[in-house]
């Protein structure tokens, strides 16, 4: 289990010390000292810590940390990076709490760099204090309008609001800031830097539990501790808090750019994305989507199975967003008669009324009509939420036609989304900043945003809250342990003995003994090498099937010697392995599993043979599987039409295979603490009725478990 620490007294101390405050002009300690004294509403005791002057800006400053007369609840450190770990010491031995590092040099900066971060955790362990940072530029608790920070913006993004905003670099979540420009409004944002102890999973926590918040957005570059990620994103879902990630260094080149920012670990994009969605945390594609997403969130939570309305003046934008709702799979609302009643009565008949709404030009000349139109909209009771794709600036017009959208928005049961689409920005466009309604700048970002919201009511719905994966009890890896690839018989003998069905087999020392085998086996045979050197057999001619006769058996025990003496010889083969052939016209399944770092044993599913390789379509999941989420795992997939009779082909058994993912599931679960991985592939489909059979395995464990 997890444990987190109460930061009530980081976020909201009653006293605070500033070590490094400073009188420079456009220093570190100077932007942090003005901050904090001039644009903060900070009440408690405040205490200056300077090594040379005795005052700074006019107020007491004390040489060092033990000098103080008592003990704040959080330092501020704003030295340079070579003094910072005897401020730690100091304040360590003197009881601070909390420990905020502004200064940068450290784990981003060099082999030097990380040593010193060694010790700061050494602190930490020694003494309690708990440490934010290094490398971050600092804390903002907007609620309470104290900025513990040297940014020169802080004065400017003081908007409050519902959303809580966790993030590891400062620069991106400072821009999350800016967008209060368009409405939205922070609770609190944390930047938590290298992350030496308390990471962004702690304040995802936090924020889980703050009355301030409803939405929680976070920006990643990596996670440190997998668990705790999992533990605190698993906590928001249970208080009803929604978590928008946006997810940076995907890619090798955002690897890199990551790692040497805040030397975070990026891990796989593959795998933080299955998880992700496993754990209902909304995954974004850039800045801005993460803002439109929380957003809305923070505005209203969807309900399952919700339909969109879309209002407009112009025909033609009613017509691309209709398109753009259609394609992304979302719904439209029929309206109930009720609803096209009052449409039909205040609009002229040329009108568009049936959803989407063409108001057309009727409202400019009567604007007042737009309040009786989207009033009636609102309270359709299909409708979940109304689109308001604005194409155009009309001065004067447009600016009376928002303030009437605002007025509107004040009594609606459901959220209104306006789409600024013109490249002016008008009176209309401040009209629905301040009215935190916050414009999405393209139609695609609103459907994107929509999209991302009503999944999560889809989410929530199937969702097993109290889910406990794997990864919470298993062992967690340890770099460098020794490992050992099972062979092929040693692995299905496990695979046997844990209840999977697997094809009957045996292994042969001796060309004698496999004929005599084969006929205990029973023809059409496949015949493989059995080798601890060799795992992929096909790569070097150690696999031979279709074997009906002794014949055929000599000879393709000729061929898979001769074959793996050519391609491998310093291999030893220890026999071949004949296995009966199952019957053709199978389909072949890929069932992987794999121990991420991060994130513990991932299942992988998909299509078998090279075309995992070729066309990637696979579904991933956290263990351990039950019935309904191995079920969902094989219907997610864009081959699933193949295994459920497309095209007048014949539906596979999809209940043998389900059943299948679920025993791999329990074993690994049995086998947790030492399985590096396993890879099925192929696995044989039958049609209805005739099983799941995996006809190749590759296991490979720590050295110890399941071999010498």
């Amino acid at each position: 289990m997890e444990t987190y620490q109460d930061l009530s007294r980081l976020v909201s101390p009653r006293s605070i010390a500033l070590v490094g405050a400073s009188d420079r002009s456009g220093s570190i300690g100077a932007r942090a000292l003005e901050n904090l004294m001039d644009h903060s509403d900070f009440k408690g005791d405040v205490y200056l810590v300077n090594a040379t002057k005795p005052e700074v800006a006019g107020r007491k400053a004390w040489p060092d940390v033990a000098s103080l007369p008592s003990v704040p609840d959080t330092a501020l450190v704003a030295v340079p990076a070579e003094h910072v770990l005897a401020v730690l010491e100091q304040c360590g031995e003197k009881g601070v709490r909390f420990a905020i590092i502004l200064t940068s040099g450290f784990g981003e900066a060099g082999e030097e760099g990380k040593a010193a971060e060694q010790t700061m955790k050494e602190i930490v362990a020694r003494t309690g204090m708990r440490i934010y940072g290094p490398n971050c530029p600092g804390l903002t608790n907007i609620t309470e309008r104290l900025g513990f920070t040297f940014s020169p913006s802080f004065r400017h993004d003081l908007r409050g609001g519902p959303v809580g905003l966790a993030t590891q670099g400062g620069g991106l979540g400072r821009n999350v800031l800016q967008a209060m420009d368009r409405g939205i409004g922070v609770a609190l944002w944390s930047s938590s830097g290298n992350e030496v102890d308390l990471q962004v999973s702690d304040f995802i926590h936090y924020m889980a539990d703050a009355p301030d918040i409803k939405v929680i957005a976070t920006l990643l570059e990596g996670v440190n501790d997998g668990r705790k990620f999992v533990a605190a994103v698993q906590h928001a879902a249970r208080k009803g808090k929604p978590v928008v990630v946006l997810k940076v260094g995907r890619s090798e080149y955002g690897r890199k750019a990551a790692q040497s920012h805040t030397a975070s670990i990026t891990g796989s994009a593959e795998v933080n994305s299955a998880v992700f969605a496993q754990l209902g945390v909304v995954e974004v594609d850039d800045i801005d989507e993460l803002i439109d997403t929380a957003w809305l969130f923070a505005r209203g939570m969807p309900r399952q199975g919700g339909a969109l309305a879309i209002y407009s003046g112009s025909g033609g934008t009613a017509a691309l967003c209709a398109d753009m709702v259609g394609n992304a799979g979302l719904k439209l609302a029929e309206f109930a008669p009720e609803t096209l009643a009052v449409l039909r009565d205040a609009l002229p008949s040329y009108a568009a009324i049936d959803n989407p709404i063409d108001t057309t030009t009727a409202v400019m000349a009567k604007p007042e009509l737009a309040r009786t139109c989207l009033q009636a909209v609102c309270n359709d009771p299909s409708v979940s939420l109304v689109l308001l794709p604005q194409a155009l600036e009309y001065g004067d017009i447009t600016k009376l036609a928002a303030d009437i959208t605002a007025d509107v928005q004040k009594e609606s049961p459901v959220p209104m989304l306006p789409i600024w689409m013109s490249e002016r920005q008008g009176g209309a466009y401040k009209v629905f900043a301040d009215a935190g309604l916050a414009p999405v700048r393209s139609i695609s970002k609103a459907v994107k945003a929509v999209e991302r919201w009503m999944g999560y009511a889809d989410w929530r719905a199937r969702a097993d809250i109290d889910f406990k994966p794997l990864m919470q009890t298993a062992a967690r890896p340890v770099a460098d342990v020794p490992t050992r690839a099972l062979s092929e018989p040693e692995g299905k003998a496990m695979l046997r003995a844990a209840g999977i069905a697997i094809p009957v087999s045996r292994v042969a020392a001796t060309l004698a003994q496999a004929r005599l085998l084969a006929r205990e086996v029973g023809y059409p045979l496949v015949a493989k090498v059995v080798s601890e050197q060799i795992q992929h057999k096909s790569d070097v001619g150690g696999v031979v099937v279709g074997i009906h006769d002794d014949a055929g058996l000599e000879a393709a025990w000729e061929s898979i010697h001769t074959s793996v003496k050519r391609n491998m010889p310093d291999a030893r083969i220890d026999g071949i392995l004949l296995e009966h052939m199952a019957a053709p016209g199978g389909l072949e399944i890929l069932i992987g599993v794999s121990r991420d770092p991060v994130f513990g044993h991932i299942l992988t599913f998909g299509l078998g043979g090279i075309y995992v390789e070729v066309f990637k379509d696979v579904s991933r999941r956290m263990l351990p599987l039950s019935a309904t989420e191995a079920e969902a795992m094989i219907r997610e997939v864009r081959c699933f039409p193949l295994l459920d009779g497309a095209r007048g082909k014949p539906r596979r058994d999809i209940a043998a295979l389900t059943a299948l993912l679920v025993k791999v599931s329990d074993f690994v679960v049995a086998h947790g603490d030492h399985l590096v991985e396993m890879d099925l592939n192929p696995v044989w489909v039958g049609v209805a009725g005739e099983g799941a059979l995996p006809l190749d395995a590759v296991i490979v464990m720590e050295q110890g478990e399941g071999g010498k």
